[in-house]
């Protein structure tokens, strides 16, 4: 099998950076459509003062989910405005949807996030969902994103939770593209991780731990900072081409599989990453020192480690089942772990992430009591 990798056509990131759109849009084609979230469509573009080139650009507010009805919608508004650039601004499943309709109109696409809350900017690979907002496929586009732009100014102005979510995304990086690359799994470009994925995906994880708790206390403070930079990147690029050059395992697979359960809908994609990591530690017997580095992260930074985190209050084994059978489903890349995966040790895993991180919390109360 062939070794392949993946890549936006540019990577343009630092405080300012949207200046760079009209240079794009002109390199690019003639005339842009914007498809913006709700809150980049009222509190960004207003003081936004980029000037897109061409005839204005028309802004269309994404709708909430990026499901095969809204694909429809903005499918045909794009072809009714004529625009040959389609502009993804605001968080993943903006930018997803963004990305599938440029693909199927076949025209490029400049992905502009205002929130670091996933990995989606750079990718060639988008979610979709149900109008429910259960997940239902994963859309592979012919290409990358033309163009990725992430103005520090955006992220730095967003919730904290978000910055946070987007680390638990990026923290799925390096276990995931490491356990493809042990079982000679594929990636998401179709074949073998390279090297360089590896790398990405390691340095990904090294920079979550090194810069993590300090780039959340300077978002708090909305500061654009040496430390939020290198997690922007972190989250964004280092994330985007270390999970598409290394590959997906447990972690992505156990989100897939929560998304069924309506309580986990108000936690981001992210957060619930984050358990699906703490899921694939215990799945795959991870060493007791990389179990204790990953929850003190978690823990630090104030991402889920128990199910109660998520959501899941009072969700009985045979709910949790469910969760497990989906998440263990014959297409979904958990089977990219060593040895046989099935709903029962998927099940077991998951209990046992929630029992450790219940204990992690009884012992941090009675140190603090």
């Amino acid at each position: 099998m062939l070794r392949k990798a993946a890549f936006p056509g540019k990577y343009i990131q630092g405080a300012g950076a949207a200046g760079e759109l009209p240079a794009l849009v002109d390199a690019l084609g003639t005339r842009a459509l914007i498809l913006a979230s709700p809150s980049a469509a009222n509190k960004v573009l207003p003081g936004w003062g980029v000037d897109v080139r061409g005839p204005a650009p028309q802004v269309e507010s994404f709708r909430g989910e990026c499901c095969e009805p809204e694909l429809a919608r903005v499918s045909a508004l794009l072809a009714g405005t004529r625009a040959d650039v389609l502009i993804g601004m605001g968080g993943g499943k903006t930018i997803d949807t963004a990305k599938i309709v440029a693909d199927r109109a076949q025209v490029p696409v400049v992905v502009v996030p205002t929130i670091a809350s996933t990995d989606a900017p750079c990718s060639g690979c988008a979610v979709i969902y149900s109008e429910a907002g259960v997940f239902e496929a994963v859309s592979y586009q012919r290409m990358n994103p033309a163009a990725v732009v992430v103005d520090l100014e955006f992220i730095a102005a967003a919730p904290t939770r978000f910055l946070v979510a987007g680390m638990g995304d990026a923290l799925a990086t390096w276990f995931e593209a490491s356990s493809c690359d042990r079982t000679h799994s594929v990636n998401e470009c179709g074949g073998l991780s390279t090297k360089m994925g590896l790398t990405v995906a390691r340095l990904c994880y090294d920079t979550l731990l090194a810069y993590g708790a300090t780039a959340k206390a300077d978002c708090e403070r909305h500061a654009v900072t040496p430390a939020l930079d290198a997690i922007v990147e972190a989250n964004t690029l280092l994330s985007g081409v270390g999970f598409e050059s290394g590959g997906l395992a447990t972690a992505h697979s156990v989100h897939n599989g929560l998304t069924a359960l309506p309580e986990t809908h108000a936690f981001y994609h992210g957060e619930k990453v984050a358990f699906g990591v703490l899921t694939g530690l215990h799945l795959t017997s991870a060493p007791s020192a990389e179990m204790e580095a990953v929850y003190a992260f978690c823990e630090e930074i104030g991402l889920p480690t128990t199910l109660a985190d998520i959501g899941i209050q009072d969700a009985g084994r045979e709910r949790l089942l469910e969760v497990a059978m989906r998440a263990s489903a014959p297409t979904q890349p958990i089977h990219h772990e060593a040895g046989t995966v099935t709903p029962e040790s998927v099940l077991g895993a998951m209990l046992a992430a929630d029992a450790l991180g219940r204990q992690r919390k009884a012992r941090g109360r009675d140190s603090a009591a």
